[in-house]
C-alpha cells in the first residue's frame, strides 16, 4: 500500500456476506486484509468459517441451517436447472426470517451507524438490506458484472454485445444470440427481483421491519459498486464513475511450493504435468463415477503426470497420478511445469489461470461457468467439454491438443501481460475508492441521475408517447386543412362550370 497516502483516520467498516461461498470470501479477504493493514476495524459477517487472523479483523461465522454450500451437490443440480433457482426461493426467505434473530446480527444492526461504510456481497445478499438504511454502502460484484445490478446504478448495458450473467457468445453476436441475449437481459432481472426471490424475501423483511423502505428502494442508493471482473479478461463494457473494475484481487505472485509437490512437478519432465480441481463448491467427491472413471482412464494414456485435487482416498489411480485433498492452486499454477489447468470455469480459478498464464480446459457444471467456458475458448485460452457428452477419447483429445498447439500458452501469457500491466494494483484500487466513500460521505457525486429514474422517463417512452400524439395531432389537423382546401378549390370549379354550362 506504498503508493496511497495515509488514512485521515482509523475508520470502521463492516463487511456482509450472510450468503457467499467460499469463493466469494475470497473476494473479500484481500481488500479486507488490505483495509486493516492500514489500520481500519473490519467486522466481517459470513455463512463461511472463520479464516483471518489478522488482529484488525473480526471474522464473524454465521451458523444457520438454510444456505450450507457443503451440503449442496452441484452435480445433482446440473439434472434439474431450474433447482437451484426453486432452492434459493425457499432458503432465501426462511433465512430473511431468522437471520435477525441471531444475536450477533442483532447486534451488528443496532450499531449499524457506528460504521462508516458497509460493504454487502452484491450477490443474494437482499437479506441484509435492512443493514443499509440511512447509512453509506459499497457493493462487491465477486460474480464480477451483472447486468440487473448495473442498471440499479443507471448504466443499463446493451444485450448487442454484453453477456448475460450465466451465458455468453461469440462475437459479433448473430441474429439468434442477440435475440436469446435479450430475453435473457429482460427476464433474469424480473424473475429475480420483481416475480419470484425478492418479493418473498420483501414479505419477511417487512414483517420485522414495517418502517423501513422497500429492499430495492434501499439497493437505489449504492455509492459505489466494486467489480471483480477487468476488460483485459472479461467483455470490454462502459462504465460509470460509480462502477470501479478491481478484477482478480486475490491473484498474487507465487509462494515456493512444498518439496514433496516441487519435486513431483519438476520430475515430470518435458512432458509436464496436468492440474485437475473442480474448486470450493464442485467438491470432485461429487462428482458421478461414471465420469470419475473416464477422467482415470484418460489420465492412462497421457504421457503427463497429473495433480488431481480430490478429497477422499481414490482406488485404482495410475502411478502417475497424484491425489490431495487440498492444494496450493495458485502456487501449482504458477510452475512453468504446469502445462493445463482441467478446471470447472469458476470467475476465481479462470481469472488465477490467466494471473499465472497456464491453458485451461473448461468442463463448466453450473452459474456463471458456462459463461466463462465459452469465454476461454473464444478467446483461445484453451477449450472446454460438455459432461453429458464426455468420453475418453475426448478427454485425451483435447489435453493432447491443448498441450501440443503453443497458441493456447501464447494466447493466456498474451492476455495475462495486460491483466499484471495496472498503474495500481486492484487491491490498491478497491481500498482508494473504499476510503474515497468514507471521506465523502458517501460521495454522492459518483452516481448518476439515471439511477432514480423509472423505466418510462429512462427509455422516454413518455416523451415518444408524447411525440406520437403531437404527430397524430398534426397528420389529423393537416388532413383536416387539406379536405377544406381541396373541397373550396374543386368545389368551386364544379360550380363554375356548372354555371357555364
Amino acid at each position: 500500500m506504498g503508493k496511497l497516502s495515509p488514512p485521515e483516520r482509523s475508520y470502521k467498516i463492516l463487511m456482509l456476506l450472510p450468503v457467499s461461498s467460499k469463493s466469494h470470501k475470497n473476494v473479500f479477504m484481500p481488500l479486507a486484509e488490505a483495509l486493516a493493514d492500514r489500520g481500519h476495524k473490519i467486522v466481517m459477517l459470513t455463512n463461511q468459517p472463520k479464516s483471518s487472523k489478522h488482529p484488525n479483523i473480526e471474522d464473524i461465522h454465521l451458523d444457520v441451517p438454510y444456505f450450507r454450500i457443503e451440503n449442496l451437490n452441484v452435480f445433482e443440480e446440473r439434472k434439474n436447472p431450474s433447482g437451484i433457482f426453486q432452492m434459493l426461493e425457499t432458503t432465501l426467505p426462511n433465512l430473511a426470517k431468522e437471520l435477525y434473530k441471531v444475536p450477533v446480527v442483532e447486534d451488528l444492526y443496532q450499531r449499524r451507524k457506528e460504521f462508516d461504510v458497509i460493504m454487502i456481497n452484491q450477490m443474494f445478499n437482499e437479506i441484509a438490506y435492512p443493514f443499509l438504511h440511512e447509512v453509506p454502502f459499497i457493493t462487491l460484484s465477486t460474480g464480477g458484472m451483472d447486468p440487473r445490478q448495473s442498471s440499479v446504478l443507471g448504466n443499463v448495458l446493451n444485450p448487442a454485445y454484453a453477456p448475460n450473467f450465466l451465458q455468453d457468445y461469440p462475437r459479433p453476436m448473430n441474429l439468434w444470440h442477440r435475440f436469446y441475449n435479450t430475453l435473457v437481459h429482460i427476464s433474469f432481472p424480473l424473475y429475480w427481483r420483481k416475480w419470484a426471490i425478492v418479493p418473498l424475501i420483501q414479505k419477511e423483511i417487512s414483517a420485522q421491519f414495517p418502517e423501513l423502505p422497500l429492499l430495492l428502494d434501499l439497493e437505489r442508493n449504492v455509492s459505489l459498486s466494486l467489480l471483480n471482473s477487468h476488460f483485459s479478461i472479461s467483455t470490454p463494457l462502459p462504465l460509470l464513475p460509480s462502477q470501479v473494475e478491481v478484477g482478480a484481487m486475490h491473484c498474487r505472485p507465487a509462494n515456493p511450493l512444498p518439496q514433496d509437490l516441487e519435486s513431483w512437478i519438476t520430475g515430470a519432465g518435458s512432458s509436464g504435468v496436468i492440474y485437475f480441481s473442480l474448486g470450493s463448491v464442485a467438491r470432485s467427491t461429487t462428482m458421478p463415477v461414471q465420469y470419475r472413471d473416464l477422467f482415470i482412464q484418460a489420465f492412462r494414456r497421457l504421457p503427463q503426470r497429473v495433480i488431481w485435487k480430490y478429497e477422499e482416498e481414490l482406488e485404482d489411480v495410475p502411478d502417475h497420478v497424484m491425489i490431495s485433498k487440498w492444494l496450493p492452486q495458485q502456487d501449482i499454477l504458477a510452475h512453468n511445469n504446469v502445462k493445463v489447468f482441467i478446471t470447472h470455469g469458476g470467475l476465481l480459478s479462470t481469472q488465477e489461470a490467466i494471473y499465472h498464464a497456464t491453458p485451461l480446459l473448461a468442463l463448466p457444471i453450473y452459474s456463471d461457468q458456462p459463461r466463462n467456458s465459452m469465454f476461454i475458448k473464444n478467446s483461445g485460452l484453451g477449450d472446454f467439454l460438455n459432461w453429458e457428452e464426455l468420453t475418453v477419447d475426448m478427454i485425451v483429445d483435447a489435453l493432447t491438443n491443448i498441450l501440443n498447439d503453443p497458441k493456447y500458452k501464447e494466447n493466456v501469457l498474451r492476455m495475462s501481460v495486460p491483466l499484471r500491466d495496472q498503474p495500481v494494483s486492484p487491491t490498491e484500487l478497491a481500498v482508494f475508492w473504499t476510503e474515497y466513500v468514507i471521506r465523502h460521505r458517501g460521495a454522492p457525486q459518483l452516481r448518476s441521475p439515471a439511477a432514480q429514474l423509472s423505466w418510462v422517463e429512462f427509455l422516454m417512452l413518455d416523451i415518444i408517447f408524447l411525440l406520437h400524439l403531437a404527430m397524430i395531432i398534426l397528420l389529423f389537423i393537416l388532413r383536416r386543412i387539406f379536405r377544406v382546401i381541396t373541397a373550396k378549390i374543386f368545389g368551386s370549379d364544379g360550380k363554375m362550370k356548372k354555371k357555364n354550362d
